[in-house]
């Protein structure tokens, strides 16, 4: 029987899972799979990174918008440490991503080798699934239980430790075979019960004052469509959660916009105030959404929830109806009951959400239009939407840019075309990860929005994006604070601000030292004309904003505007 080594198995069987792009870093526990990858015709494209959180955010946005996994892969010890954020945030958004990292020999453990560290109970609270890999025999069959794992059910990240002499032991190779449409997310689908669905459609029909708040899960399972049909049948609002924007075009009648303490805004906090019935769908109900449980009111207001994971059901509002299902598939179903119902839509949500976007808009557009600096953040947003393209694709860090861009982007298709890190809100991530955009929607054009914190955690990859020539628009809020801190310095301790400035960088000139054409911009007569250049080029560009501080500004968060 044809034998391969274990390197070879590893590369083939990622190859048979449909794999297109690796992002990772070398290391030399890893020489065996990089020798592999050299000397076999696979197809795939390795990318290069300057550090292992880029590789992890590149592959997490890469997975974002290709609706496949992502792969991501690092050496040893620090390697694995390093490569941590990002395999996280993928789980916790859940987002298909598989990292392998390589380990030190099963030979050496427990004879203090070095970079020794226990990846299994490392990387254990972080991920769906993980394992270390004791042989390498076991590698076909680990591979296709860690796509199974990413796709079906809740997507998620795993993990695999992938020790040197696994790399090199031999495999047989009538084992090397796997499932390519486990690649694609969701995988496997199941809907929910039909009685509770059945439930769900009475309660909606008694209800007057319907308000569907939306999670990241119905574009993940390609859902807008039936979301859509179902809120029309009943005439009810659509909101979003920050991750769930794309579950339907912003110019859309019943669009309300993002809700909760991170993008939404007091005229849209009175909407969800006025529902009496909420249907949480792919939403988590977590703090952000809700304001810390407060909107919806518990026990004032009728709550249906459907989630792909039961444990959510329920986890922070008492429901009415459970409903545990893939979200295309029992949106689906819903929308049959209403019909055969006879469902018909009331007039409250379109009154209710035409009267909140205009509140809203109008106030916006004030502040964008203003001349005054630093600049705007609002006027950013504003030149922004008016010059992208429908397909762009808009990746926001979860400082400065988030709440602006939560609140007042706007794309009238659904999908994916707004990213932002929102599970743990680490910095650095809107380089890496709309780099990984670019590989995963080539056409598109791709623009990351960050602040001057941001940029420095990720400045590193500007290399990356010169050397591959990645068209990346990338915007900088330069204000020279951690403004998100800064601002809950101002609003709940007394303006007590420490240890949150940091000196003014020139970022234009930075990138510019890096090969990138750069651009840096103060007076806002000149930002639209800028910006207008740094998307019509089809190479790395860098646009610094002199911005506003954000405990200045009027930002779409809550807590500072009460």
């Amino acid at each position: 029987m044809a034998q391969i080594t274990g390197g070879e198995a590893f590369v083939r069987m990622l190859q048979l899972h449909g794999v297109k792009h690796i992002f990772g870093l070398c290391g030399d526990t890893s020489l065996p799979f990089y020798d592999a990858m050299y000397r076999l015709d696979h197809g795939m494209q390795h990318v290069l990174t300057r550090d292992e959180r880029s590789a992890a955010y590149m592959a997490d946005g890469y997975a974002r918008v290709a609706g496949c996994a992502g792969v991501c892969e690092g050496p040893s010890g620090g390697g694995a440490t390093y490569i941590l954020p990002g395999v996280v945030e993928a789980n916790e958004s859940s987002v298909p991503l598989l990292c392998f990292t390589s380990d030190i020999s099963v030979t050496a453990r427990g004879r203090y080798a070095l970079t020794e560290l226990d990846q299994q109970a490392l990387f254990r609270p972080l991920t769906k699934w993980n394992t270390v890999l004791d042989a390498g025999a076991d590698i076909p069959r680990v591979l296709r239980t860690a796509f199974k794992q990413m796709t079906s059910g809740r997507p998620g990240a795993v993990h695999i430790g992938l020790p040197y002499d696994v790399q090199k032991q031999m495999v047989d190779d009538a084992d090397i075979w796997g499932d390519a449409s486990l690649n694609r997310c969701p995988s496997r689908r199941a809907c929910a019960d039909r009685a509770a669905i059945a439930e769900a459609a009475r309660l909606l029909l008694a209800a007057e004052r319907v308000l569907f708040i939306v999670g990241g899960g119905v574009v993940i399972s390609g859902a807008e469509q039936e979301l859509i049909a179902c809120a029309e049948r009943l005439g009810a609002g659509v909101a979003t959660t920050i991750s769930g924007q794309g579950s339907i075009g912003d110019a859309h009648a019943l669009a309300l916009g993002v809700v909760g303490s991170n993008g939404g805004t007091l005229p849209t906090r009175a909407v969800v105030q006025a529902a009496d019935l909420v249907v949480f769908v792919s939403c988590r109900a977590g703090s952000v959404t809700t304001e810390r449980w407060r909107y919806p009111a518990p026990g004032k207001t009728k709550v249906i929830q459907l989630d792909i994971d039961a444990a959510v059901i329920g986890a922070n509002y008492p429901v009415e109806v459970g409903l545990v299902g893939d979200a295309k598939l029992t949106l689906a179903a819903l929308r049959e009951e209403l019909d055969a119902a006879g469902a018909h839509a009331r007039n409250w949500a379109r009154e209710a959400v035409a009267a909140a976007k205009r509140e809203k808009f109008s106030a916006f557009e004030l502040l964008a239009a203003a001349d005054e600096r630093p600049i705007r953040p609002e006027r950013v947003v504003a030149e922004l939407n008016r010059l992208l393209p429908r397909d762009a694709v808009l990746v926001a860090d979860p400082g400065t840019p988030c709440p602006y861009f939560s609140a007042y982007f706007r794309n009238d298709s659904t999908g994916r075309h707004f990213i932002s890190n929102r599970a743990h809100g680490a910095l650095g991530y809107s380089m890496a990860a709309a780099a990984g955009a670019h590989f995963g929607r080539p056409g598109a054009k791709i623009v990351a929005v960050m602040g001057d914190g941001s940029f420095g955690f990720t400045v590193g990859e500007l290399e990356t994006i010169c050397r591959l020539k990645i068209p990346l628009a990338m915007v900088v809020i330069s204000n020279a604070s951690y403004g998100w801190i800064k601002a809950g310095q101002k609003s709940g301790f007394g303006e007590r601000y420490f240890s949150v400035d940091f000196a003014r960088t020139d970022h234009a000139a930075v990138a510019s030292a890096f090969g990138v054409r750069s651009y840096r911009v103060e007076d806002p007569a000149k930002l639209g004309e800028t910006l207008k250049r740094a998307l019509e080029a089809n190479e790395p560009v860098l646009v610094d904003v002199l911005c506003q501080p954000l405990q200045e500004a009027r930002a779409p968060v809550s807590e500072w505007i009460a």
